[in-house]
């Protein structure tokens, strides 16, 4: 049936978080309320990636884009869009106030994207697979089960060259030949979903608008390796993409598109979803495998890898949802498109999280290849509240620091291992002159300590050893000798831990030690923190010239800590102070200073 208007409204999880089911509703009621169901359809959909102006609600055929929508719009919404035609400028998209925005690539925000994996999210309902199919879905498919060899899938996974997107970046076509190749009564492909980086929420957003694309990719290896089962590693936080995972799985084996006899070609294939507790080691391909057995997360050496010797010691090929949003793609329009973007190192396009001190926070996708500066200034507007960039965190817990001076790096493999980062899954977390490099650190060195399974003595006791080194330097009380320790402990867990969580932990304070050393020694040597972050090590004073005793500081500390007569210089007590700022957050007169 086809519409006069159709009406899409981002239901992923933030703007979801945000009141957007209730805007899908009133806008639904107020489409009947209007007579004009059999003209105009609301379709609640998945991320539109421009988190930072959610909720948004777009409108076709005119391609308006209306931000920060709330359920009291939709009246006024249908009224004056639907009914009389007229935009309302109120709530499009606007930077500069200076002109509207009618159309999505007019932008900023998404001009420099190009969307593969994301190709589905914001433009379909994640919860209707004829939608899905209207835009090419389980087409490859039909073309791997009919037209193709699975020698001719593997070599077309090689000309594109699609590298995992997991973090490692391990070749897919050798992963996917491995498995097979080798031997075994029968053989698994489990998808990765245990996203758990810090500020990452990629591909929870890839299965909450797109989950199809996930199984038809998984169905696709299960007939190029010989698996008739599929399994989804997904977080228990994560309750959206699993419900629509599970709408998903149902509406395919339906439509006769997973399960046994798929579009009548004699292949069986099949997913099952497993939930995972929340522990970020699952995320290690081996600990997945674990938990999915029924046993406790724990990484064990390699080799053998488990493309080989997997779940329950059978061949098992495991990519990350990214990984598998690729496939359908690259399957229908060939490995040469694929290979043409990105660089001659790692083609295709990246996704990722894109937030901290950012003006434009989101989901982005983009031509591997696409700079640091690209994304941070021309994708996410630049440093929020014109503060001065410092340096933007890839690879979350795994990866490290990149400094003003590496903004031009094109974003690769290769690239962001050279600056003592890496690609990780693809949280990126942009900071400001306001925050502390070693508390930022700190953050993710306890994040490792927490997270770790223990079962390796590297990372359990060079973690504890590396997060107890830096909590004495933010409390005031480091030494010289300090530095060189922990850069003989992280060179040393690198080396000997059993897993990736323990040889990456280290990564965030060697790569801060390499840029910011000077910050290091400022805690060190001066007992200061140059940012204001570490309260052990800031002190804050009342300025005599300027402060006019209007009390304002005293009524808001919490501890009575100030104290001064009105129309008097006030006065700190430092040893009651407990270093809360809200003094200096009170003065409209800049008479507290920090030091």
């Amino acid at each position: 049936m086809s519409y006069r208007n159709y009406i899409l409204v981002c239901g992923g999880t933030a703007c979801e978080s945000s009141k957007a089911t209730e805007i899908y509703e009133a806008l639904v009621n107020e489409i009947k309320h209007q007579n004009l169901t059999e003209e105009v359809q609301v379709i609640k959909t998945g991320c539109f990636g421009f988190c930072e102006q959610g909720p948004i609600v777009k409108i076709l055929p005119e391609d308006s884009f209306y931000v920060q929508v709330t359920p009291a719009d939709a009246k006024e919404l249908v009224e004056e869009h639907i009914v009389k035609g007229r935009e309302v400028k109120r709530l499009l998209y606007n930077k500069d106030k200076s002109k509207k925005h009618a159309k999505v690539e007019d932008i900023e925000f998404y001009q420099k994207q190009f969307r593969i994996v994301l190709r589905n999210c914001g433009f379909i309902d994640p919860e209707n697979i004829d939608e899905y199919i209207a835009r090419e879905g389980y087409a490859a498919l039909e073309k791997v089960l009919f037209e193709m060899t699975p020698d001719q899938v593997i070599d077309e996974l090689r000309t594109a060259g699609l590298r995992g997107r997991g973090g490692a970046g391990f070749p897919t076509w050798m992963k996917w030949n491995f498995t097979k190749q080798a031997n075994g009564e029968c053989k698994y492909v489990v998808c990765n979903a245990d996203e758990g980086d810090p500020g990452a929420y990629m591909d929870r957003s890839t299965l909450e608008g797109d989950p199809h694309s996930v199984l038809e990719a998984m169905t696709i290896a299960g007939r190029t390796v010989g698996a008739n089962q599929g399994f989804i590693y997904i977080r228990a936080e994560y309750p959206l993409a699993i419900h629509r995972l599970e709408i998903a799985m149902a509406q395919a084996r339906e439509y006769g598109l997973l399960g046994k006899n798929i579009l009548n070609s004699g292949f069986d294939f099949d997913i099952e979803i497993r939930l995972g507790a929340g522990a970020f080691v699952c995320g290690e391909e081996t600990a997945l495998l674990a938990s999915i057995e029924g046993k406790r997360g724990m990484p064990v050496p390699r080799p053998p890898f488990p493309a080989v010797k997997g779940l329950w010691g059978m061949p098992t090929v495991i990519n990350n949802v990214e990984t598998w949003a690729n496939i359908p793609v690259i399957m229908l329009k060939g490995g040469d498109w694929f290979s043409q973007i990105g660089t001659a190192d790692s083609h295709g396009t990246k996704v990722f999280a894109l937030t901290g001190k950012i003006r434009n926070s989101g989901l982005v996708e983009v031509p591997m290849g696409t700079t640091l500066r690209e994304i941070i200034y021309d994708i996410g507007g630049g440093i929020a509240n014109d503060r001065k960039f410092k340096a933007v965190q890839t690879g979350g817990p795994s990866g490290g620091v990149i400094t003003a001076d590496y903004l031009d790096t094109p974003i690769d493999f290769a690239s962001l291992t050279k600056l003592g980062s890496m690609m990780g899954s693809g949280g990126m977390i942009v900071m400001d002159e306001d925050d502390c490099i070693v508390d930022v650190a700190k953050f993710y060195l306890n994040f490792s300590v927490e997270e770790s399974c223990g079962k390796c003595s590297p990372c359990r006791i060079g973690g504890r050893t590396l997060a107890n080194l830096l909590e004495k330097i933010t409390k005031g009380n480091g030494e010289l000798k300090d530095i060189e320790q922990m850069k003989e402990i992280g060179s040393a867990m690198k080396k000997a831990s059993l897993c990736a969580l323990g040889q990456t932990a280290p990564n965030p304070i060697l790569s801060t030690l390499n840029y910011f050393e000077d910050e290091y020694m400022a805690h060190i040597v001066d007992k200061k923190c140059p940012a204001g972050k570490c309260k052990s090590l800031i002190t804050y004073n009342i300025l005599e010239d300027k402060c006019i005793g209007c009390t304002a500081c005293a009524r808001k500390c919490p501890v009575g800590a100030i104290s001064g007569e009105r129309r008097s210089v006030h006065v700190i007590d430092q040893a009651a102070c407990i270093k809360c700022g809200a003094c200096f957050d009170t003065c409209k007169f800049g008479a507290i200073e920090v030091r």
